[in-house]
């Protein structure tokens, strides 16, 4: 997809990317030079394919993912499956009630994709971005929650303990609600960057699509105010957001959509409509903005998930969608920083 897009970034209404490696024409019919394949510190023409389609633990698609670094573990959230019946529950709950509620199914996995165990949790959102915060013994999931009853998107954060096999609802006595928004938000979304000890917090308010950043240990302690907010950030009317993460001074976002039918808006020949956009989290103001055209061949191909690895050298890690034969699974990838 060639062109130029125009972003309300930070305030800076108008501001143009050129996101395609070939040159442009002007208005003025002059070239105009191709970006790197730059954003934030990773060179996103350089991808490593991590995991082939690999299945989770229910038979739903993947929604996002983050790592634990410190025991070489990955953490993959999906909407629960319909069908289940879990802990507390009469029979089994159809896919539409269970999207509706905000009904989560999380899956550790080893770093070679191995699954090691999984976690329901119950009311708390989309999934659409998470983070993990290891502590000793103990991994903490940070995830959208309170989900809001008509569309099944969370209106807070929160910090809870992943414990394999455990059912968890959104309401039950000791889970902490964070609103770290502004009133009337929605759609909120947590991402964590343990190399700074910050949190990320993704949201929308009314038509606009917002970032705020807080020290972990203030949200823990009950303060709410931000380091820094954008209060308009990178991104695009008609596209579909996927998740972001924050890794040093970079909001890092990615946007798109599964492929089409041939006449539909995002055929497979188009080369997909799939965006990592860096961000600059102290200034709002464009880090890069690079279409990302690995595995072009995947069946469906839906971006869903980004996070940064950091070990053995920081990796910024992104998932498609997969559909195969009764399921969809997580295929993994990672980009290398710029050398």
């Amino acid at each position: 997809m060639a062109g130029a897009a125009s972003l309300a970034l930070g305030g800076l209404a108008g501001l143009t990317l050129w996101a395609d490696e070939e040159t442009e024409e002007s208005k003025e019919g002059d070239k105009v030079p191709a970006a790197p394949a730059i954003a934030g510190a990773f060179d996103i023409a350089r991808p490593t394919r991590l995991w082939g389609p690999t299945a989770l633990h229910d038979i739903t698609g993947p929604q996002s993912l983050a790592f634990d670094d410190t025991r070489g573990d990955v953490y993959v959230v999906q909407l629960a499956q319909g069908g289940l019946t879990l802990r507390g529950e009469e029979g089994p709950v159809d896919a539409e009630d269970r999207k509706r509620a905000g009904d989560l199914c999380v899956t550790r996995f080893s770093r070679a994709g191995d699954r090691l165990g999984r976690m329901y949790l119950r009311g708390f959102g989309h999934g659409v971005s998470m983070g993990v915060e290891p502590e000793g013994d103990t991994v903490w999931l940070w995830m959208e929650s309170q989900a809001h009853p008509k569309t099944g998107y969370g209106r807070a954060v929160a910090r809870v303990r992943f414990r394999d096999g455990a059912v968890l609802d959104s309401d039950d006595r000791g889970v902490r609600h964070h609103r770290l928004t502004p009133k009337g938000s929605s759609r909120v979304h947590p991402a964590v960057d343990m190399t700074t000890g910050r949190v990320l917090i993704s949201y929308r308010q009314g038509e606009e699509h917002g970032y705020s950043v807080h020290r972990l240990r203030d949200v823990v302690a009950g303060r709410d105010e931000p380091l820094h907010r954008i209060g308009r950030a990178a991104f695009l009317k008609g596209e579909t957001f996927q998740g972001c993460a924050l890794h040093g001074d970079y909001i890092y976002q990615l946007t798109g959509n599964p492929y089409s039918k041939a006449d539909g808006r995002n055929p497979r020949d188009s080369g997909g409509n799939t965006y990592i956009s860096a961000i600059n989290a102290r200034t709002g103001e464009s880090a890069g903005r690079r279409h990302v055209s690995v595995d072009p061949s995947l069946r469906y191909r839906e971006p869903e998930g980004i996070a940064v690895r950091l070990s053995p050298e920081p990796l910024l890690c992104m998932g498609f969608s997969v559909k195969t034969s009764g399921r969809r699974n997580i295929a993994l990838y990672g980009f290398e920083p710029q050398r």
